[in-house]
Formats: structure tokens, sequence, C-alpha cells
């Protein structure tokens, strides 16, 4: 339970002169383009989308959380593999103010584990990786940030190509850092997740 009173501890009592990341990739979203055009919502009768599409290809959204402020710093990119983690990585270092220590929250996925992955870390001192347990993704706060995206952009939306999609995920991103994001509150009792997680492991080691 080390892991997750360490994540949890970032979120309550986040430490002065640093900055909490919660990051992650959304990756595989698709560029849908529907067939036939769907039926306007209208009083008495919810709008309709067609489920006959056309796909045009993926891409992968590596977002970071800042648990602060609520801001989201993102980039689209074609897989989602540690070099692409890697460059992600150096994306957000350029944004983040000199003197700031950046703890970064993530899940256990192997590309974030990589040597490579790890010689940078080395390399960039002022980075701290603080890994959720496993099967606690839902530890990881960037992931309300990909629900409502998926819910109020992907879901109906259509998109001719890569770069549509891409250009929508975008004006998202956009939208919401200039449209006051608010600060993750973690409102759980810490205590209480941590028993709700340690209940669960001896479920499933007793089917085991």
């Amino acid at each position: 339970m080390t892991k997750l009173r360490d994540v949890v501890g970032l979120y309550v009592d986040p430490p002065a002169h640093a900055i909490v990341l919660s990051v992650d990739e959304k990756s595989q979203i698709q560029a849908l383009d529907r067939t036939q055009p769907g039926l306007p919502l209208k009083k008495g009768r919810a709008g309709t989308m067609t489920h006959d599409y056309k796909r045009h290809g993926t891409t992968t959204l590596f977002a970071a959380l800042n648990v602060l402020d609520g801001t989201v710093i993102g980039r689209n990119m074609q897989r989602h593999r540690h070099q692409e983690f890697i460059r992600f990585l150096n994306h957000i270092e350029a944004q983040v103010p000199a003197g700031k220590v950046i703890h970064a929250v993530l899940d256990n996925y192997a590309a974030h584990k990589h040597p490579k992955v790890r010689a940078w870390l080395h390399r960039h001192p002022r980075w701290t990786f603080h890994f959720v347990p496993t099967s606690c993704s839902w530890l990881n706060a960037v992931e309300g940030f990909f629900a409502r995206l998926a819910k109020r952009r992907l879901k109906r939306g259509v998109f001719r190509s890569v770069a549509d999609l891409q250009a929508a995920i975008n004006r998202f991103l956009d939208e919401h850092n200039a449209s006051d994001p608010k600060p993750f509150n973690w409102t759980a009792d810490p205590d209480k997740i941590i028993a709700a997680v340690r209940r669960g492991h001896q479920v499933l080691d007793s089917i085991h």
C-alpha cells in the first residue's frame, strides 16, 4: 500500500515549490467519419448518429494534468512507445518554469519504465516518478480529463482525417485551459481507499 499512500499524499498535500502532474496516454483514438448525417436533437426526440462509419486512422493523446491548477499539457502523436513518451517528457520539461520540482504520477505501462526513460529521468534530477499500484489506474487524475474529452468531443464527432481529429482534440485542450480550469480536489478518505484496495487484493488472492 506504500505506492497508494504516496500518490494520495501528493494529491492531498502537494509539496511546496513543486508541481504535481498526472500523466498518461489515451491511445488508439479513432478518426471516424459517419457515412450518413445524424438526426439533430429535437423536442421529444434525442439526437441520433448512424453506426456506419469510415475509419481514417488513429492518434494517441499524451496528457499531463497539473493537479494544482487543473490545466493540461497535451500532445498528439502517432504511436505510444517509449520514444514518443520521452518526446512528451521533453515537451513538458520545456513548459515548466526552471526551479520547479516536478512530481509525475504514472501507471505501470511498460513504456514508462523503459531503460531509456530511466536514463532520461537520471539526466533530469528535478523529476520524480510516482507509480500507482497495479490495477489502480483510476488513481491517475488525468483519467477524468480523458473521460470528458471522450464524452464532449469524441463520442459524437465526425472526423474526416487524423489531422481533423487532432485539431479537434487540440481545440478541446485550448478550451479547457482557457475556461478557468479547477484544481484537482481529492475528496475520498485515503484510509478508506487503502482499506478497499486491500480487500480487493485479498479477494483476488483467494480466487487464485
